[in-house]
């Protein structure tokens, strides 16, 4: 699903240039639920910007789905976004005067569906998360785990391959946090890719596989119990 190479994404320039990715190379495979673990400026966040190609990188290859993504136009790359790829994000990003539905509805007023499909197909993924009773609740009348349900809901309706999401438990509850690692997990197991970055060991290990980066470098992968019993460190340069 994912092959990246070599990817470097350098920013700035000169005595002022700040290498956040230095030479990264990974694979994810169709299916796989993969956490991203490291310090803040460890380059997590500028990976995740490439993988959901909202950024691209300065040097290297990166795959998507067998699309060279990495040589893709800014138009090349929204469309991409928008067929393949499902958000998610710690800060939920849900529009404060629209309700539930009308948030999950977002997506696909670009795709060209007709309104009355998009509220159906928005209806029925608020369903999958759990809050059929909430659809025309705003994001201030609902919870925080609400909020994030609502947010994985708005990832679903282009029926994305791959999920990206950005330490979606960092502000909920340890029991909404168990609700949306089981809506992850659900959904990993119909299929769809999972890339996760996560500060929590805990929930880290609801993935298949961990990697570890620092200083822009991938460093160690690790297998959580249950799924493979062993670590080890990734030569990088």
């Amino acid at each position: 699903m994912i092959n990246i190479k070599r990817l470097d994404k350098v920013y700035g320039s000169g005595e002022i240039a700040v290498k956040a990715l230095n030479e990264v190379t990974l694979n994810v495979k169709p299916g796989e639920f993969l956490a991203i673990m490291g310090p803040s400026g460890s380059g997590k966040s500028t990976l995740m910007n490439i993988l959901g190609c909202l950024d691209k990188p300065t040097k290297g290859e990166y795959y998507l789905d067998g699309t060279k993504v990495s040589a893709l136009t800014q138009q090349e790359l929204a469309h991409i976004r928008n067929l393949k790829i499902g958000f998610v994000f710690q800060t939920f990003n849900l529009l404060p005067r629209l309700s539930a539905l009308k948030n999950v509805e977002q997506p696909m007023i670009y795709s060209g569906i007709k309104r009355r499909e998009r509220l159906k197909i928005a209806e029925e993924a608020l369903t999958a998360v759990g809050l059929k009773d909430r659809i025309d609740h705003t994001p201030s009348e609902l919870s925080g785990g609400q909020r994030q349900r609502v947010a994985i809901a708005r990832s679903l309706v282009n029926n994305p391959q791959i999920i990206l999401a950005d330490e979606p438990t960092g502000n909920l509850d340890s029991k909404s946090e168990e609700d949306i690692l089981d809506i992850l997990k659900s959904l990993n197991n119909k299929g769809i890719t999972i890339v996760m970055v996560t500060h929590d060991t805990s929930v880290a290990h609801h993935a298949h596989r961990i990697v570890h980066f620092k200083d822009g470098k991938l460093i160690k992968e690790e297998f959580p119990p249950g799924i493979k019993a062993n670590c080890k460190e990734v030569k990088t340069g």
